[in-house]
C-alpha cells in the first residue's frame, strides 16, 4: 500500500509509512502516541485526553506530537479506532444470531471504554478496525436479499442503537453511585407511584402502580428488548427484499 492518493489524516489512521529521509530513527510513532492516550482515556474519561497531556505522559513537547498527530479532533478519532479489538468471529450461520453477536460485541467494547461513546462522529467509518466492524456486519447479512444501501442501513442502525444503550448504561451508573440498579427502581417506581396522577397521567399512573419497578428485571432486558425489535423489523426488511426478488 503506497497511499499515493490518501489524505495525510487517513494515512496515520491506515499506518501508512510516511517517507522519510537517512537519520535517526525516530522516538516516537502513532501507535506509542495512541497508548498513552488510550492509557489517560480509561482513567480519566475523554476530557484526560489532551495533546499536552499525551505529550507529558510520553515525556516530549507537545510539538512533537505533531508528526504523528494532526489536530486534538485527529487524535480522538485516532484513539476511537486504536481501542475497538476485533468483531466476533462471523459465522456461517443465520443473519440473525451473527447480528445479535455483533452487537453484544460493539457494547462489550463501550463496557470496556465508556468513554468511547462521547467521541463526537464526524463521518462514517475510516479506520481499519471500524472497518473490520463494517464488514463482519456485512458478512452477517452477505446471503439475504437487502442491497447495500439497506446493508449499510441496518449496521448503521444496530450501531447507533449499541451507542444510545451505552450511553445511557454510563449515564445510570455515574448516577446510581453504589446502589444497586434495583434497588434505585424500586425507589423510582415508589416515588413516582405517589407523585403521577391518575386523571393527569392516566397511562403513567397505571404504569407506576403496576409491579413492574418492584420486581428485579432480567440482565439487560433494555438493550436486549431494543436489539430484538430492531432485529425484528430487519427481518421483515429482509422478507419484502425477497418477495421483490
Amino acid at each position: 500500500m503506497t497511499g499515493t492518493n490518501v489524505p495525510p489524516d487517513l494515512r496515520r489512521l491506515w499506518r501508512v509509512p510516511a517517507a522519510t529521509g537517512l537519520g535517526r530513527p525516530a522516538e516516537l510513532d502513532v501507535d506509542r502516541v495512541l497508548g498513552a492516550a488510550l492509557d489517560l482515556a480509561d482513567r480519566h474519561g475523554l476530557p484526560g485526553v489532551t495533546l499536552p497531556k499525551v505529550a507529558e505522559a510520553l515525556g516530549v513537547t507537545k510539538m512533537a506530537l505533531y508528526r504523528y498527530v494532526g489536530s486534538k479532533d485527529e487524535l480522538l478519532v485516532l484513539l476511537a479506532d486504536h481501542a475497538m479489538p476485533p468483531p466476533p468471529e462471523p459465522t456461517d450461520g443465520p443473519w440473525r444470531p451473527a447480528l445479535h453477536a455483533w452487537a453484544e460485541g460493539n457494547r462489550e467494547v463501550y463496557r470496556l471504554h465508556p468513554w468511547l461513546a462521547r467521541v463526537p462522529v464526524a463521518g462514517p467509518p475510516g479506520g481499519p478496525n471500524a472497518i473490520a466492524w463494517l464488514d463482519a456486519a456485512l458478512r452477517a447479512l452477505r446471503d439475504t436479499a437487502l442491497d447495500w444501501a439497506e446493508k449499510v442501513g441496518v449496521v448503521l442502525l444496530l450501531g447507533g442503537w449499541v451507542r444510545q444503550a451505552s450511553t445511557l448504561d454510563h449515564g445510570f451508573a455515574t448516577g446510581r453511585g453504589d446502589r444497586a440498579q434495583a434497588e434505585v427502581e424500586r425507589a423510582y417506581g415508589r416515588a413516582l407511584a405517589e407523585l403521577v396522577e391518575p386523571g393527569r397521567f392516566p397511562e403513567a399512573a397505571r404504569l407506576f402502580a403496576s409491579p413492574a419497578f418492584e420486581e428485579p428485571a432480567a440482565e439487560d432486558p433494555d438493550f436486549r428488548f431494543g436489539l430484538d425489535v430492531l432485529l425484528d423489523g430487519v427481518a421483515a426488511r429482509i422478507a419484502a427484499a425477497e418477495a421483490r426478488g
